[in-house]
């Protein structure tokens, strides 16, 4: 009797696996499809680790840049469109929304660089407005700790030089790369495309969450609660991007740091019920 109780379980483990296995890897006819837009932070706040110089969101040729971008995501027809926005803050985005719906929003003349320059405001209001959107949702999620500054600490005093040094120089290359582009005079919508290389995303998450892990020694965990923290907080985002999605919208788009978008490309890439597309691809939609 054991026996064969040990054989039905063994079936069914198995049974179940492939189940599992076949989900994950044959897509669902009714995939829903997220269109993933990375970006820098229009308004530069030097908030995030790595400093960069400033772009100029506000120029002609920028502005004309937005309205083509904006006009091919009103023809890839969005359902909802995400951001990077206080998620328990809704009301105030709304509130926001309703104003630029009105036309009335940039007429503020005292609008902060943040209201002013910020991706929200820029593209995604611009966007949503022309796609028909009554209202724009929050997702970012920010109750968690990037303990950076301790973490680099941790590095020095325990002597790992060389891995300091990948750190400082991964930071360094970066901050380059992108002010040089800058100031050769880079589109806004090819340095958008640069954020959202497949080579970008690989080297952000080796970053955030890989690398942290090799700090300090045995008895020291400063970079898995690192890599952790910001693992949570790009999953919780996810989240409430799922949570945020409507039984029958076909088509969503997510806008974010392009930090927080390499990693969220994992996610949605895991899930069988999702697919994906990138800028690039609705850019060259006829």
């Amino acid at each position: 009797m054991k026996t064969r109780l040990t054989k039905a379980l063994s079936i069914l483990l198995v049974t179940t696996s492939v189940a599992i296995t076949a989900q994950q890897t044959e897509k669902n006819p009714n995939t829903k499809e997220a269109l993933l837009i990375g970006t820098f932070h229009y308004h530069n706040p030097g908030a995030d680790v790595a400093k960069t110089k400033s772009f100029d969101i506000l120029s002609e040729k920028s502005q004309m840049e937005l309205e083509a971008i904006t006009e091919k995501i009103k023809d890839f027809k969005p359902d909802q469109i995400f951001v990077e926005w206080p998620y328990d803050q809704q009301k105030e985005l709304d509130s926001l929304y309703q104003i630029y719906l009105s036309g009335t929003y940039f007429n503020n003349d005292s609008l902060s660089g943040f209201y002013l320059k910020n991706e929200i405001f820029q593209l995604a209001f611009r966007a949503a407005k022309k796609s028909g959107l009554k209202s724009i949702k929050a997702v970012d999620y920010r109750n968690t700790v990037f303990p950076f500054d301790s973490l680099m600490t941790v590095v020095a005093t325990s002597g790992q030089t060389d891995l300091q040094n990948v750190i400082l120089k991964g930071i360094e290359s970066f901050s380059k790369d992108f002010d040089e582009k800058v100031e050769q005079g880079i589109s806004l919508l090819d340095l958008t495309y640069h954020l959202n290389s497949e080579q970008d995303r690989e080297v952000s998450n080796l970053f955030h969450t890989q690398i942290p892990l090799l700090v300090g020694g045995s008895d020291n965990f400063i970079g898995p609660y690192l890599a952790s923290e910001w693992y949570r907080r790009n999953l919780y985002m996810w989240s409430l991007v799922q949570k945020g999605t409507h039984t029958d919208d076909r088509r969503i788009m997510v806008l974010m740091g392009a930090s927080h978008i390499a990693l969220i490309k994992d996610f949605v890439d895991s899930n069988a019920n999702w697919s994906t597309k990138e800028l690039k691809e609705i850019m060259q939609f006829q």
